[in-house]
């Protein structure tokens, strides 16, 4: 099983997502020895913002693109091919002004393409990027998952719809939230989000054993 980390928080080595999401990558790795781990850090290698040389490139047959459109369509096909490879992904970001970060939306700009990851027909639109299994790690200072603060999570809602959107469904949150509210805080948020890191890992023990 090949798994796709992608990485997204600009507080670096302070990241409680990264920190939590390649905890849950390198356990998932180790629970079953025939999967691999491949990492994009958007940090340290940002995507670039989709531009015109872009927009205009995916619908420019491949003999007629200028070098300009080669490269950046070039960068999104890199970013779809790990994606299309991979049987887990696992999505790592803070909770930034109510939503993703900004590099992790840049991502999914490069990842939603007409007639690649998504098409439309008779039905309607179709995701064709289909039978992943999708972690996404968030990390908030405040509490979102419930309380009065839920209506501000903009973060989560929009990756189920653009995940789905594409045929990624089966979608579950690991949540490293109120990180704000003192280092109790944080022990507790990372305490709940290590347990369930574990027992995601030890599942998929289980089930390598079985296949074995």
């Amino acid at each position: 099983m090949s798994i796709l980390l992608v990485t997204s928080s600009p507080r670096g080595d302070a990241s409680h997502s990264t920190r939590v999401a390649t905890d849950l990558a390198q356990k998932l790795v180790a629970a079953d020895p025939s999967n691999t781990l491949v990492v994009r850090d958007l940090v340290a290698n940002p995507l670039p913002h989709i531009d015109p040389d872009y927009a205009t490139g995916i619908y420019t047959p491949a003999e007629a693109r200028t070098a300009r459109q080669a490269e950046v369509v070039g960068v999104s096909d890199a970013v779809l091919d790990e994606v299309f490879a991979a049987d887990t992904v696992i999505l790592a970001t803070g909770f930034i002004n109510f939503n993703i970060s900004s590099t992790l939306k840049s991502w999914v700009d490069h990842v939603a393409r007409s007639g690649k990851s998504f098409a439309y027909g008779e039905g309607g639109p179709k995701g064709l990027v289909n039978g992943k299994k999708v972690y996404i790690v968030l990390a908030s200072g405040g509490i979102y998952s419930e309380g009065a603060a839920v209506q501000m999570d903009h973060a989560v809602p929009y990756l189920r719809s653009v995940l789905g959107f594409l045929g990624m469904t089966d979608v579950e949150v690991i949540r490293v939230e109120g990180v704000g509210m003192g280092a109790d805080a944080v022990t507790a948020a990372l305490a709940k989000a290590t347990a369930k890191v574990d027992a995601i890992a030890a599942a998929t023990a289980d089930h390598a054993a079985v296949a074995a």
